[in-house]
């Protein structure tokens, strides 16, 4: 157990009342099972497992307890079935290895399953090849902290996700690491919520997903080589703030997905290495500010459906293309990014530039029509139209234009 576990034992210790009892699984004098330390034990009481190898089935906690591995007993599943199920109120479990949950295309089998339950707090456990690691469906009051979990990618129908939340509230997900998994992190009707710190990598779909959830924020956190990123939809008041969206790569891969979002702010990120770093489908009254696009194949696809969104005092360098849009009228402001393709000149030195800029190529107009047009990237035929289009603007938005381009990049 990590010294973070003992130290919020030692708090629940103290939280607990002095009639509380603790029994003890495993060792010389310890009881023979898990389920009978489980049934004996009274709300408040604490059961302790020893290290060991346990094949129970599927165990259930439904009062206040407090459930603690020492020495990181394994909880085995058999491949057949759910592992541990919560319910009830505060409930927390630390300090286990738990694998091979059963795995279901009908049912969502999982390593920890939380059902109808307030005031959950599962933290220091590892959880490796399972369909769901830890799935949570109508609850409240909860912590995720420092699990480490390894799915088995099959395919997404065969593969469930990391950590699912459904129809819950009041959740702090904080310094996991997840992969392998369809999905590494799940929200479905999930509000007031926190996601930060944690690692979702090499997922087969989305290193975060997130879908009708409001007033939900989640910062400091990587998502690294998964299908296709992250996706926020059909949600409104979310905050995404210093994440790293990296090497996301694939036909249809992006950073960041965002359909039919709104009144949200994206703050403080680095988007590095993916074929799109922010693809926007319906999102309006968004502030996009201080992120850093480098090397991506697309920095930002915005299509026309987009608008009222303020882009700005962000860096764009080393992209293939930096802006693309599918739509000749543009309804949203750019102001005051740093554009490594700029080539204009600051008479003034405000450090802005005095010859606006567009950041949309005719290339990628052509490109958006006709995608096998890709195949002349590096021909000197794409660099004559790049150069025609500034003399003479023709097909690119007349109203995508970043009229105070900023000379030096942004301190991000």
């Amino acid at each position: 157990m990590t010294a973070r576990g003992f130290w919020v034992l030692a708090m629940l210790a103290m939280a607990f009342p002095l009639s509380a009892v603790q029994y003890i699984v495993g060792g010389v004098q310890g009881h023979a099972t898990i389920a009978e330390a489980l049934h004996l034990a009274s709300a408040g009481d604490t059961v302790m497992v020893m290290g060991g190898t346990y094949r129970e089935g599927n165990l259930l906690i439904d009062k206040p307890l407090t459930f603690i591995g020492v020495g990181r007993p394994l909880l085995d599943g058999e491949n057949v079935h759910d592992i541990l199920t919560l319910s009830g109120r505060n409930i927390i479990v630390m300090g286990f290895r738990l694998e091979n949950s059963g795995i279901s295309a009908m049912n969502d089998l999982a390593a920890i399953k939380c059902i109808d339950i307030t005031g959950v707090h599962i933290e220091d456990n590892q959880i490796a090849r399972s369909h769901f690691a830890i799935h949570l469906a109508n609850a409240s009051d909860i912590v995720v902290r420092n699990n480490s979990i390894e799915g088995v990618p099959r395919s997404e129908h065969n593969t469930g996700n990391g950590i699912h939340l459904w129809k819950c509230k009041s959740a702090l997900i904080e310094e996991n690491d997840i992969s392998g998994h369809r999905d590494g992190i799940y929200f479905e009707f999930v509000s007031d919520s926190r996601i930060r710190c944690n690692t979702s990598r090499g997922n087969l779909r989305y290193g975060l997903h997130f879908m009708f959830s409001n007033d939900d924020r989640y910062e400091g956190n990587r998502f690294i080589e998964n299908g296709a990123g992250v996706a926020v939809m059909y949600s409104r008041k979310v905050t995404m703030e210093q994440n790293e969206f990296l090497h996301n790569w694939g036909n249809a891969a992006y950073g960041l997905l965002l359909k039919d979002i709104t009144d949200s702010y994206i703050g403080q990120n680095y988007f590095v290495h993916n074929t799109v770093g922010i693809f926007m489908e319906g999102s309006s009254r968004m502030q996009i500010l201080w992120n850093s696009f480098s090397k991506n194949g697309w920095a930002m696809r915005i299509q026309a459906s987009c608008n009222d969104n303020r882009i700005s005092l962000n860096n764009f360098s080393g992209n293939t293309f930096d802006i693309a849009t599918n739509g000749t009228l543009v309804l949203n402001d750019f102001d005051r990014n740093y554009w490594d393709k700029y080539d204009g000149y600051d008479r003034t030195r405000d450090g802005m530039g005095d010859v606006p800029y567009r950041p949309v190529s005719m290339y990628s107009m052509v490109v958006e029509r006709n995608p096998f047009t890709l195949i002349l990237l590096r021909s000197i035929l794409i660099s004559f139209l790049d150069k025609a289009e500034k003399a003479i603007p023709s097909i690119t938005p007349e109203l995508l234009i970043d009229r105070r381009p900023l000379m030096k990049p942004v301190r991000v």
